[in-house]
């Protein structure tokens, strides 16, 4: 399908992190889904390949692209080469927007470059074990002592939450304001009473770490204070737009390349004597996914281009296209019959990646209630 949306500067970009995954990544995401984290190191590469903080200002290590087909770009190709370690796209998409949009120019001269180099990781905690996608309902706190905010609470299913050298934090610094009482807190790796709890073991995507986050008196200075005290829900929804679309990217880009590998797969595989894509029956089911995927690529790039992105627009995209990816990958799974159910077999990999795109980001349900109440329901 002819992708109007992207220019030769798009594509130049995207032979560039083809390039970048198969030396740095395809050859070591075997191991990392073993050890259930990445090396280090492949942060730094990709700092170096000018893959991190790209939209970030030149005076800060950046290279001041701000066109978001770029974002686009990269996750999309991380999607379709099964790159689920490296959370390059948690770290651009999701937080860079708070570190560049909310930071003091202190701030920014302080994190930026690590930021843009790979030697800073980042993470956000958000989810508590009683709090997931109720993020008003949140109980970690953060009280003002002299010149510093005293962080005391629990965190968990962070990703990047072992690499992570900066973290920010959800905390409720006035209990009685509700939503006007929460604020985002910047904790840096080493700070006193910052401890990490064990790297969990998820049900797909191993490589990629995720863990429990535990705050016990931290001491965090005034200074690591992002945005204005108070303001943190209203940044998070904010944000949380350009984080649902870019999951729906991901899982787009994800279903397409199940597709296209089920596609040759139906091809090439002999059943009765002929290839089982030629049956009636295995056709009909190709031809449906392609006309689903179809129609979401049509949404999804449309939404990519759109000038203002809407939090009920972004909300459509993140539960369709990723409720499409659980279609796509279970009944391209079926098509390759006991292969399917092979580790071995990407399609087996993908089914296990892909079933927390549903989930994290705010559940398909929790999209369906934000599109109702724009609907005035």
């Amino acid at each position: 399908m002819d992708r109007a949306i992207f220019t030769a500067d798009h594509l130049a970009f995207a032979e560039l992190v083809r390039a970048f995954i198969d030396k740095e990544i395809t050859p070591h995401h075997e191991r990392w889904e073993a050890d259930s984290i990445v090396d280090r190191g492949v942060w730094r590469a990709a700092g170096a390949a000018g893959l991190l903080g790209f939209f970030v200002d030149e005076r800060y290590g950046g290279a001041g692209v701000t066109d978001r087909r770029f974002h686009a770009v990269l996750t999309e190709e991380l999607a379709r080469a099964g790159a689920s370690g490296p959370a390059f796209g948690l770290h651009n998409d999701i937080i860079g927007p708070y570190l560049t949009d909310l930071t003091t120019e202190e701030q920014k001269q302080r994190w930026l470059p690590g930021f843009c180099s790979g030697e800073i990781v980042t993470a956000i905690a958000m989810s508590e074990p009683g709090a997931g996608s109720d993020l008003a309902g949140i109980t970690t706190t953060a009280v003002r002592d002299g010149d510093d905010w005293v962080l005391n609470g629990q965190k968990t299913f962070i990703s990047n939450g072992i690499l992570a050298d900066l973290v920010v934090v959800v905390a409720r610094t006035d209990p009685g304001a509700g939503r006007r009482g929460i604020s985002l807190l910047v904790v840096e790796r080493g700070m006193p009473g910052f401890e990490r709890g064990r790297n969990l073991d998820k049900l797909g995507q191993k490589a990629q770490d995720t863990a429990e986050l535990f705050f016990s008196d931290v001491r965090v200075p005034a200074a690591n204070l992002l945005g204005a005290e108070g303001e943190g829900f209203a940044y998070l929804m904010r944000n949380l737009p350009l984080e649902r679309l870019s999951i729906a990217v991901a899982a787009l880009a994800g279903a397409e390349t199940v597709f296209a590998q089920t596609l040759d797969y139906c091809r090439q595989r002999q059943a009765f004597g002929r290839p089982i894509g030629s049956f009636q029956h295995n056709r009909f089911v190709l031809a449906e996914l392609a006309t689903e995927l179809r129609l979401g690529r049509v949404f999804v790039d449309n939404c990519l281009v759109a000038p203002d992105l809407t939090a009920e627009t972004a909300a459509m995209a993140k539960w369709w296209c990723t409720e499409l990816q659980q279609r796509v990958v279970d009944r391209c799974l079926q098509l390759h019959g006991g292969y399917g159910y092979m580790r071995e077999y990407p399609v087996a990999r993908a089914y296990l990646d892909a079933r927390v795109q549903t989930i994290y980001g705010g559940t398909t349900e929790i999209m369906k209630e934000v599109i109702g109440r724009s609907l005035g329901l």
